[in-house]
């Protein structure tokens, strides 16, 4: 475990170029959607699509496993689940726990089968159970005769049936779980839904989805969960009464990573009918989670501190050549605290307090004046490992009607640092992993532009010049922050981890991921800046930036003693 009050964790420089200090991901190899996370006698529980024997993903993938106690610092296990039976034989792929009533945990996963051709294999649904409930560490998991509990039916596509939620019990004894497919005929993605009247054993699709798309698109890596009207507590995934509404999450897969977008409505167990307020699309106008790279995501009810917590994938932008020679790929955000705003219409995220126990050296600045054009940096802390808290405040916004209105102009362009059109403050922001000449940055920005006869927020994340090396992905992120900036300060907080940042908007409204190769911009070469490269000054109120420790992530193995098997 992290140890506090010291500074002897702090790295000069990662052993390997990139590589994270505090985010989850294995010591070697593959990793992609998080799994079946959960809280289990005193453990915290995460697992993971994991590829053990190459940097790539592979038509063999296993599920790793590791415990913590806080989320922060990780012991790796034996891997949990792997192919070993004709249903899973191609890949034991993504699924959920769920805790039963007697406090006991099952898991319902994606197995691929043992069809000769590739074109031919079918997605179904396995149960696993722990082969041993009373071991806190769950290091042994096997796999009933029952199996595969669900099949694809005729009318579903059978290579596109996968990724069970976490089931949930209804008022009248029946267990619920979503299953994501592709119509056949359609190709409309749905939310099958599925009854039990055991323990999650026999299933029995439900004559109707819960959710239909009207899109093409395959709905990966559902999610579905009660959050309550008010406060951040969370709830279990099966409590349904007037104290809250449900959320419907799909991960929308794209050529690299996807995006994972949400609906809020209400649910009746009773009819098995989900209202949303809005309409799932795959658009700029769905909610997300995240505007960055963030995908496959998967939360659960944390039940010692009664809050939900999710979790979510992140890629690598870089080459597969890079990953070969870097010998890993893939890592997960940190966990995030989930709860409904204030206005029942988005979530809120933010990043577990726990993560506030890596924090060591600080530094702090209060009202400081940024004039137009101008920057400085941002000293004392360890930059390329850092967590930044900042406040801005703007002058009163007056109306000018010399300033365009950009409500017709295109996301992509009012998302571009670059482009002033309609901009009346800003960009301002924070320079992360910036080298000593400029030459590399990540611009995590503001602007404020004239849209709709009033004022909008811009948040951006620019990766366009945040490496020098070659065969990088690089997009500028954006999103519009949901404040109203004549009566809301503007603030953001950034985790940077090396080649990740993350980026939370107002308290967590909006949050944006990205991903750096910095080539210059290393270990201690890496420079932290605030700058305003807008016309008009803007003030800002408060900084508080700390260094931060290296997390204890996957550097202890627990060997599984199998003596008494004999």
């Amino acid at each position: 475990m992290a140890e506090d009050g010291n500074d002897e964790n702090l790295p000069v420089q990662n052993q390997v170029l990139n590589r994270t200090s505090f985010h989850f991901q294995p010591q070697r190899n593959w990793l992609n959607d998080p799994n079946a996370p959960m809280y289990y006698k005193g453990f915290y529980h995460l697992f993971y699509q994991h590829n053990p024997l190459s940097p790539e993903f592979s038509r063999s993938i296993i599920w790793g496993h590791s415990v913590s106690q806080d989320m922060v610092n990780w012991i790796q296990l034996p891997p949990a689940l792997s192919p070993s039976e004709s249903y899973d034989i191609n890949s034991c792929w993504s699924g959920s726990a769920t805790i039963l009533p007697d406090g006991k945990p099952v898991i319902l996963y994606t197995g691929i089968d043992n069809q000769e051709r590739r074109e031919d294999r079918r997605q179904v649904t396995v149960l696993a159970v722990p082969k041993d409930a009373s071991d806190p560490l769950l290091r042994e998991w096997v796999k009933p005769k029952q199996n595969p509990v669900m099949d694809p039916s005729e009318d579903v596509l059978h290579y596109c049936f996968r990724d069970p939620t976490t089931a949930w019990l209804g008022q009248d004894g029946r267990w619920r779980v979503l299953i994501g497919a592709k119509e056949r005929d359609s190709r409309r993605g749905v939310a099958l839904l599925y009854h039990s009247t055991d323990e999650c054993v026999q299933w029995t699709r439900y004559q109707e989805p819960l959710l239909v798309s009207q899109s093409n698109e395959m709905l990966e890596c559902v999610d579905f969960f009660p959050v309550k009207l008010t406060g951040k507590e969370g709830v279990d995934t099966s409590v349904n009464n007037a104290s809250v509404r449900h959320v419907l999450k799909v991960s929308f897969e794209e050529e690299l990573g996807g995006k994972d977008c949400y609906v809020i409505g209400s649910y009746c167990s009773e009819t098995d009918r989900f209202v949303p307020d809005s309409e799932l699309t795959y658009t700029r106008a769905a909610l997300r989670y995240d505007d960055g790279w963030f995908y496959a995501s998967k939360s659960f009810f944390d039940s010692a501190k009664n809050r939900r917590i999710n979790w979510g994938w992140v890629v690598e932008t870089d080459s597969r050549e890079d990953d070969i020679e870097k010998g890993w790929a893939g890592l997960l955000a940190l966990p995030r605290q989930m709860w409904l705003d204030t206005s029942g219409k988005r979530l809120m995220q933010w990043p577990i307090q726990e993560i506030n126990n890596l924090r060591t050296r600080q530094v702090s600045f209060h009202n400081r004046q940024l004039e137009g054009g101008s920057m400085f940096e941002i000293t004392g802390i360890t930059a390329a490992q850092a967590d930044v808290e900042v406040t801005f405040d703007l002058p009163v916004l007056e109306d000018n009607p010399r300033i365009r209105d950009s409500t017709h102009v295109a996301d992509a362009v009012l998302f571009n640092r670059g482009n002033s059109l309609g901009c009346v403050y800003g960009p301002f922001g924070l320079l992360a992993l910036a080298s000593n000449d400029l030459c590399e940055q990540t611009a995590i920005f503001f602007k404020i532009i004239r849209r709709e006869n009033g004022y909008s927020v811009i948040m951006g994340s620019d990766e366009n010049r945040s490496s020098l090396r070659d065969k990088v992905h690089k997009i500028p992120h954006g999103t519009f922050l949901d404040i109203d900036p004549r009566h809301e300060k503007i603030s953001l907080r950034c985790l940077i981890d090396h080649s990740i940042i993350e980026s939370y908007g107002a308290g967590g409204r909006n949050v944006i991921t990205s991903r750096v190769y910095p080539k210059l911009a290393i270990g201690e070469a890496a420079k932290l800046y605030a700058f305003n490269n807008g016309k008009k000054g803007v003030t800002m109120s408060s900084l508080d930036a700390w260094s931060m420790r290296n997390a204890q992530i996957n550097t202890n193995a627990i060997i599984i003693n199998n003596s008494d098997d004999n």
